[in-house]
C-alpha cells in the first residue's frame, strides 16, 4: 500500500526546480511576466479609454506582431549563436525602458485620456515591444534544454507555463484595482520596477551551452533553418497547426475592453477578475502537464485547442457575467494546454543546432495571433465583436475536429 501511495513528490511535479540554474531562471521570470501579465490589461484598457474604437485596439496589436514577425527569425539565429543569457538580461532591461517611458508620458501629460491623439506614444511603445520580443523570446523558450535534463523538458516548460498562469491570476486583477486606485501611470511605474528586478536573477545564471554558427551569414543561417523545418514532417505539422489556432483564438484577449465595458458592463475591476479567473484554468492545465508522463502528447494537443475553440464559442455570444467567467475558466485551460504541448513537442523533435531557429517560427506566433486581432477588431467594427470572436472560434472548432479525424501522424505523437 505504501509504494503505491500517490504524493506530489511521486509525481514529480517540480522536479524541475530542483535544479539551481532553473531556479533562477524561474524567479527571473517572475520579474519579467508579472509586468507582462499586467500589461495586457492596462495597455488595452488605456487605448480603448483614449479611443473608443476596436479597430485601434487592432492597430494596437499589429504594431507588436510586425516586429516580432520580421525579427523573430534573427532573434533564432541569435538563440543559436551566442549565450542565451546574454540576449535575457539586454531584452528585459529594453522592456523596463519602455515602461518607464510610457509612465514619464502619463506623469508629464503628454499621454491621457483628454487627449484622443495621444495614442500614438502607446503605438510607438508596441512597436518597441515588438522588436524586443522578437529578437529576446527565442532565447527565453530554447534556453530550457540546456538547463534541465531531457527527460525534465515536459515538466519545466509546463511549470513555466504554471508560472505565467499564477501571474495572469494575479496581474490582471491587481492590475485593475491599482487603475482604480493611482491610475495609469502609477501602474507603468510598477510595471517598470518589476523588469529592472528580473535582470538581478538572471545575472547570477551561470552561462549555458551554445551552438556557434560560423562561416555563414545571418540570412544563409535563416535559411538553413527553413530547410530543416521543411524536412522535419512532424515539426512542420505542429508549426502550422499553431499559426492557424493562434490567429483564430487569441484576438479575443486584446478585445477583452470592449466585452468588459459594452457587453458585461464590468469595468476594469471586472477585466482583471476575468483574466485572472482564465489564469485559474491555466494553473490547473500547468499542474496537470507537469506532473503526468511523455505520453499522447500530440493527442492533448488537439484536445486542449478544441476546448479552446468550444468556449471561446460560449464566451463571444455570452451577455451573462457568472456564464462568463465559468466559460473563461476553460479557455485559459485549454490555451495553456495548447502552449505547452506545442513548446515542448517542438523542443522534443527538434535537435539541438536547430532548436533556437524551430523556436523563432513559434514564436512568431504571437505576432501571427497580432494580426489575427487586427482583423477581429475591423470585423468588430462592421459586424460587433461578439461575431467577430465568435466567428473566428467556430472556424477554429471545425478545424480541429477535421484535425482529430484526419492527422493520425500529429494525433499518435507521444
Amino acid at each position: 500500500m505504501g509504494g503505491s501511495r500517490i504524493s506530489l513528490r511521486n509525481l514529480g511535479t517540480f522536479d524541475s526546480l530542483k535544479n539551481p540554474a532553473y531556479r533562477l531562471f524561474f524567479i527571473g521570470m517572475i520579474g519579467f511576466l508579472t509586468p507582462m501579465n499586467m500589461e495586457m490589461l492596462v495597455r488595452s484598457l488605456l487605448i480603448y479609454r483614449i479611443t473608443g474604437s476596436a479597430a485601434i485596439l487592432g492597430v494596437m496589436s499589429l504594431a507588436s506582431a510586425l516586429p516580432m514577425l520580421f525579427l523573430s527569425l534573427f532573434g533564432g539565429v541569435l538563440a543559436d549563436r551566442v549565450h542565451k543569457k546574454y540576449v535575457l538580461l539586454a531584452g528585459q532591461s529594453g522592456s523596463a525602458l519602455v515602461s518607464l517611458g510610457v509612465a514619464l508620458s502619463l506623469t508629464l501629460g503628454y499621454l491621457s485620456v483628454e487627449r484622443p491623439d495621444s495614442w500614438w506614444i502607446l503605438f510607438v511603445a508596441s512597436l518597441f515591444n515588438g522588436v524586443i520580443s522578437g529578437l529576446m523570446l527565442p532565447s527565453r523558450q530554447a534556453i530550457a534544454p540546456e538547463i534541465v535534463r531531457h527527460d525534465q523538458m515536459m515538466n519545466a516548460i509546463s511549470l513555466g507555463m504554471l508560472e505565467m498562469s499564477a501571474l495572469r491570476l494575479l496581474a490582471p486583477a491587481v492590475s485593475g484595482f491599482l487603475i482604480e486606485a493611482w491610475g495609469f501611470a502609477a501602474v507603468y511605474y510598477i510595471m517598470a520596477g518589476f523588469y529592472f528586478i528580473s535582470v538581478f536573477p538572471i545575472a547570477l545564471m551561470p552561462l549555458t551551452r551554445t551552438i556557434t554558427l560560423r562561416g555563414r551569414g545571418t540570412i544563409a543561417d535563416i535559411k538553413e533553418g527553413l530547410h530543416y523545418i521543411r524536412r522535419e514532417t512532424v515539426i512542420l505539422l505542429i508549426l502550422v497547426l499553431i499559426v492557424f489556432v493562434s490567429i483564430l483564438s487569441m484576438p479575443y484577449q486584446l478585445l477583452l475592453p470592449i466585452f468588459t465595458d459594452d457587453i458585461l458592463k464590468v469595468g476594469a475591476k471586472g477585466m482583471g477578475i476575468l483574466m485572472s479567473v482564465a489564469g485559474a484554468g491555466a494553473i490547473i492545465s500547468s499542474l496537470f502537464l507537469a506532473s503526468i508522463p511523455n505520453k499522447k502528447r500530440g493527442l492533448m494537443l488537439l484536445i486542449s485547442c478544441l476546448i479552446s475553440g468550444i468556449t471561446l464559442v460560449g464566451f463571444a455570444f455570452s451577455s451573462s457575467w457568472s456564464f462568463s467567467l465559468t466559460l473563461i475558466v476553460f479557455v485559459g485551460l485549454g490555451q495553456t494546454g495548447r502552449m505547452a504541448l506545442s513548446n515542448t513537442l517542438l523542443q522534443t523533435y527538434s535537435t539541438d543546432e536547430y532548436r533556437g531557429r524551430v523556436i523563432s517560427i513559434y514564436m512568431m506566433e504571437f505576432g501571427l495571433s497580432s494580426l489575427g486581432t487586427f482583423g477581429a477588431g475591423l470585423l468588430a467594427e462592421s459586424m460587433g465583436v461578439q461575431w467577430a470572436v465568435g466567428g473566428f472560434a467556430i472556424v477554429l472548432v471545425v478545424l480541429m475536429i477535421l484535425a482529430l479525424a484526419f492527422l493520425p501522424r500529429l494525433r499518435r505523437l507521444d
